[in-house]
């Protein structure tokens, strides 16, 4: 009537909608295809890059892909703006993977924030970095993450804890111990919120290296109730496998206790509260049920339910055994007392999830008389948090099932709500129908009664299943379930046949099978209880009603005095109806049949036979080919119970035959059945798992360890305690003490002054080396010693000596009156910190013509099946090219192996080849080579061998320009008019030259590559023992141990990289067969940029054992020095 004022009303509503909409940022939403995106990234006011940024994370939002502005976000990442630098982080973590090329080139800006002072920019850095799902850069995240996880920011810390598993699932196996060191120092971490990312990362990564645990497993359980909810369920899981991977299980659980059943309650003096009720006293039969629940609870969580129902059979499930003297006890563990001390709290936490984990340690380690505490937080749970109800009742119904009377004082809580959905219905009753008692059943059956007449019928009938389990389990009660079964199945509306009423014919068929059930516990005494049944047939229309109880009849068809009698009145009404009745109504009609004519003797057994007869002739006509098939064999096996006209057709049967058939036909029918008084659900899954709810083992399901399977020296936790920090090397304090040797001789040709011997520079120069060593008329001692304490006053403006000296006066002169002491362990009296002191001696010695002995490796180019006989083999020299310094010499071998000689031997670069016809082509064009951008050749041309005899030999050499140091360069191999495409692998470790330096620039250049350009890796290395025992086998002068070590290490990094030798270090001590403290330090720098490389090489162990190695590479190109320190792992680890 009037428009006025709904248009009013309209702009009202509008009017007040922009008015709630005034600062936020929901304007954002309403133009999605904004075309002024790229000027406002490109504005020179951070404001209006703000705009342009949340505009792109709102076009996200709504599914829109805006990839395409990623180069002008990724100029936006040097900003200065922590608002433009964190929206920037959010939008290359969503489109990094898309665009990984553009990506990489804001590394270097990640690298940058990592060293902001802004905590925060630290962070988002990292978090940015790996969250960048490449490869490429996963070396760069590892040594960010190595950094940050000894950031002075409890926030850095949380996200490098948090990155790990990214990192981890990169699938980079190099990596691993990296890895598991980084959890080591986070999980020793003093920040709660550290340790609670560092145990999430720890699941992921290392859920199995349990020794980092034991390390900190006091301070780890007092840091527990601290931690933020999330981390303590991950710490509870970690701390209770630790607990029983190193003491075991608890022998007062119920993990234990239940195996053992009969020893404990001789134990228990008697008393029936250890394990159940009083109530349960009277039922022997139920008792050991639930101690057979409690054995197989227990199984399952050691083995896992799969590998236990794997078992044949029940004898071998029950084969399990567990040694109870390995195990502890809760009353002397000092660990298990700490642990549920720590876990108590968390039961009142108000995350249900962390009452589930602590409630489960407790289930697993506590004692059987102290479990009661779980009882009440999770019956708070249930009351308060209807989101996590399904989940705690389902852990409830298995604490039930073991230990009934845990609930059976609180049955109230679980009546059912009219708001609670089906599943939670479910499982309330099966609870109930697990706890009821004597004294609590007339209460539950008063709730059961209104549960029947429930308008959800599948609920009905899981109720009358429960009253039929309740009368099982209390015997006394079993009557009065039997009245009220058979009052329901009476009701009229249970009556009609199945179709429109087939709920209602659920819950005859449930009454029906639970009074089976009941029947089965005591044949003798319900006689009665089955003619009313009986007389109930021709009622009861619903087909699988009517097949349990023809079933009821044929199994007690001899019990009592009336049920036999009636026999040739119902099995003559069956067969009158057997036409229309249901198939499963008919099988059960000839299995009846058969069970009365296989069980009576007497007048009756001639009218029974002819009763089976007649069965069986209707039953081969029938339609359903089940059931003709069952006729046909039951008549074959029947032929001797039936008339001999039946004989007569089906043939004469021998006697022998007879009697067998007869043996079948009883095995079949004649032995009645025993039911199981309760099925048993074999699968139980650990307290609070996923895989509890589904009942089947989740992705990263692990069952509990093996008890006492973690052999840990306490030892190494009370180090741990007393440190300050974890993973400290003890060979960084002994090489920074010595340092200070700027002004000695380490009698290298190739040092700085260009005087003295050689000192182990790279493969090359090995001739040169060894007659500079003839010629020197004056050589310098081969060992020299170093005084720890008087190097560190040199360091700090003491007194500087020249340790230069020849001869035995300067050997006297050099060695220190503590260094002697320490050597001959002439005063053992003296105090630990003086001790330690003085084991830090060293001795630097020189190792004279190593360069000599350096054996390069070969690699295979071609072999003889694929080049016709041309074997061609390569190894990487230690040459400089003086071309170019991005050039790598190969030396070349070209071997004929073939009868027939050969001609015109070339190596050429791949793309060359392409772009000639023919290798004269080529040749002719060899004056301008294929250059890259930098006008650098891939390949420099090599002199052509014209002719190759057979079996002769020729070596050419090769400067080569590799595109990656990672990535094989193809070339082409031409020979006798053919090619042949070949692939030339690079070496990292002659992508360095030997770079001369004494103690004091090593020293300098070391300590200005800290942090990110620092990597140290660790391997093992048994090289050395084959060399001792050749020493020792040959009878002849044998050498020093530690003197085999140093030459052998030596001689395997010189022969798989172009380094320099800078010094070797050997220990002084008392114990002559322990090599710990041996370091050798070799110099380089990389050939296309002269950045320099350091490697430091210390050895732990004993000499006649295999070597615990630490590498340490110092290198401002990062992933070059990652991927050198990798290499040098992998070939130290090698054994020859």
């Amino acid at each position: 009537m009037f428009p006025q004022f709904g248009a009013t009303a309209e702009t009202l509503s509008k009017a007040s909608t922009m008015v709630f909409r005034i600062g936020t940022d929901a304007h954002l939403y309403d133009d999605p295809e904004d075309v002024n995106i790229v000027p406002l990234l490109e504005s020179k006011f951070d404001s209006e890059k703000c705009e342009a940024l949340k505009r792109l994370l709102a076009l996200i939002a709504q599914g829109f892909d805006v990839s395409n502005f990623f180069p002008q976000v990724v100029k936006n990442v040097a900003s200065q703006s922590l608002e433009v630098k964190k929206l920037v982080y959010l939008y290359l973590l969503h489109y990094a993977e898309k665009r990984p090329n553009e990506a990489l080139l804001s590394i270097n800006y990640f690298q940058k924030d990592l060293g902001d002072p802004n905590p925060l920019v630290r962070a988002w850095a990292l978090r940015t970095m790996a969250g960048i799902r490449l490869h490429v850069i996963a070396p760069l995240v590892l040594v960010a993450v190595n950094k940050c996880a000894r950031d002075p920011s409890v926030y850095v810390r949380k996200c490098a804890a948090n990155a790990l598993p990214k990192l981890h699932d990169l699938r980079l196996e190099e990596n691993n111990t990296a890895i598991e060191e980084i959890v080591g120092i986070l999980i020793n971490d003093n920040s709660p919120g550290v340790v609670g990312a560092a145990a999430a990362a720890f699941a992921s990564v290392c859920p199995n290296n349990l020794s980092l645990i034991g390390r900190n497993y006091g301070r780890l359980c007092q840091t527990l109730p601290d931690v933020e909810e999330w981390g303590q369920i991950v710490l509870i899981e970690i701390l209770l496998r630790y607990l029983i991977a190193r003491h075991g299980l608890v022998k007062e659980s119920i993990m234990i206790s239940s195996c053992c059943m009969e020893d404990y309650h001789s134990e228990a003096d008697g008393s029936e509260t250890e394990f159940g009720s009083k109530e349960y006293s009277s039922y022997e039969g139920r008792k050991f049920y639930e101690s057979e629940i409690a054995e197989t609870i227990s199984r399952c969580y050691l083995e896992g339910p799969e590998k236990y129902l794997s078992r044949p059979t029940d004898a071998d499930r029950h084969s399990f055994g567990l040694d109870i003297s390995n195990f502890t006890s809760a009353k002397h563990n000092d660990d298990v007392k700490l642990l549920l001390q720590c876990t108590s709290p968390l039961l009142w936490s108000q995350n249900s999830a962390v009452v589930l984990a602590a409630a489960g340690v407790h289930w697993i380690m506590a004692p059987r008389e102290n479990i009661n505490r779980i009882v009440k937080p999770l019956l708070f749970v249930l009351r308060s948090s209807n989101d996590s109800k399904y989940v705690v009742l389902c852990n409830i119904q298995v604490f039930a099932k073991a230990m009934p009377h845990l609930f059976s004082p609180h049955f109230e809580d679980f009546f059912i709500c009219t708001s609670d959905p089906y599943q939670v219905k479910a499982l309330k009753l099966e609870i109930l129908s697990s706890i009821a008692t004597d004294s609590s059943i007339l209460t539950i059956f008063q709730e059961f009664q209104d549960y029947i007449r429930d308008p959800d019928r599948r609920f009905a009938a899981d109720t009358v299943a429960a009253i039929g389990l309740c009368a099982r389990r209390l015997p006394k009660v079993s009557n009065m379930c039997l009245e009220g079964l058979l009052a329901l199945i009476r009701q009229e509306s249970l009556n009609s046949e199945a179709g429109s009423m087939h709920e209602e014919s659920g819950v005859l068929v449930q009454a029906l099978i639970s009074i089976r059930q009941i029947i089965a516990l005591d044949p003798a005494c319900h006689e009665k209880v089955i003619i009313q049944l009986v007389r109930s047939l021709e009622m009861i229309k619903v087909p699988a009603a009517r097949a349990i109880i023809i079933w009821i009849v044929g199994e007690y068809n001899s019990i009592g005095n009336i049920i036999p009698r009636m026999l040739p009145t119902v099995l003559k009404y069956l067969a009158r109806h057997f036409s229309a009745e249901a198939p499963e109504a008919k099988l059960q009609i000839v299995n009846t049949a058969v069970k009365v004519v296989l069980c009576t003797k007497g007048e009756d057994a001639w009218t029974f036979k002819r009763i089976l007869s007649y069965v069986l002739e209707l039953a081969k006509c029938d339609l359903n080919y089940d059931i003709r098939d069952r006729a046909r064999t039951l008549k074959k096996l029947l032929l001797c119970h039936l008339d001999s006209h039946d004989l007569e057709e089906e043939g004469k049967v021998p006697s022998e035959n007879k009697d067998l058939q007869h043996i079948v036909a009883e095995l079949f029918f004649k032995g009645q059945i025993i039911l199981s008084t309760e099925s048993i659900n074999y699968r139980f899954y650990l307290p609070g798992s996923l895989s509890q709810i589904v009942l089947h083992a989740a992705p990263d399901y692990e069952p509990l360890p093996d008890p006492c399977s973690l052999n840990y020296d306490e030892t190494l936790r009370e180090r741990a305690n007393h440190s300050d920090s974890y993973g400290v090397d003890s060979s960084d304090s002994v090489s920074g003490s010595e340092n200070e040797d700027s002004n000695s001789d380490y009698g290298s040709e190739d040092s700085i002054t260009g005087s003295g011997d050689n000192g182990g520079g790279g493969g090359g120069g090995g001739d040169e080396s060894g007659t500079a060593s003839e010629t020197d008329d004056n050589p310098d001692p081969l060992i020299h010693f170093s005084d720890v304490s008087n190097s560190y006053a040199n360091q700090h403006g003491g007194s500087k000596e020249n340790n230069a000296h020849s001869g035995a006066d300067g050997l006297e002169e050099l060695m220190s009156k503590k260094a002697l002491e320490s050597w001959l362990d002439e005063h053992p009296g003296q105090s630990s910190s003086e001790a330690t002191h003085i084991q830090k001696s060293l001795a630097r010695i020189t190792i004279r013509d190593i360069g000599g002995r350096v054996k390069l490796k070969s690699h295979l180019l071609i072999d003889p099946a694929n080049g016709n006989g041309l074997s061609v083999e390569y190894s990487f020299s230690s040459e400089t090219s003086r071309t170019s310094p991005q050039l790598v010499c190969v030396e070349v071998s070209f071997k004929n192996l073939s009868t027939e000689p050969m001609s015109k031997l070339l190596l050429l670069d791949e793309e060359s080849c392409k772009s000639s016809d023919s290798t004269e082509q080529v040749l002719g064009a060899s004056g301008s080579p294929s250059t890259s951008s930098m006008d650098v050749p891939t390949l420099v041309p090599m002199e052509e061998i014209d002719f190759l005899d057979a079996g002769q030999t020729t070596k050419r050499i090769l400067q080569v320009r590799f595109h990656h140091h990672l990535l094989p360069l193809k070339l082409v191999l031409c020979c006798n008019g053919k090619k042949y495409p070949v692939k030339l692998r690079p070496d990292i470790g002659y992508f360095i030259k030997p770079l001369p330096m004494d103690m004091a620039l090593f020293a300098s250049k070391e300590s200005q590559l800290p942090g990110m350009f620092e990597y140290i890796r660790s391997c093992t290395f048994s090289d050395h023992i084959r060399e001792l025992k050749k020493e020792k086998g040959d009878g002849l002068e044998v050498k020093d141990k530690f003197l085999v070590i140093c030459e052998t290490l030596a001689i395997k990094m010189l022969s798989n990289a172009n380094l320099f030798l800078m010094s070797v270090d050997m220990p002084i001590a008392s114990n002559l067969d322990d090599a710990s403290g041996l370091c050798l330090r070799f110099s380089g720098e990389i050939l296309s940029n002269s950045i320099p490389c350091l490697i430091t090489v210390t050895v732990e162990g004993k000499c006649s054992e295999p070597l615990n190695v630490s590498v340490k590479v110092n290198c401002e190109e990062t992933v070059f020095g990652l991927n050198l320190l990798n290499r040098i792992v992998n070939f130290l680890a090698e054994s020859v």
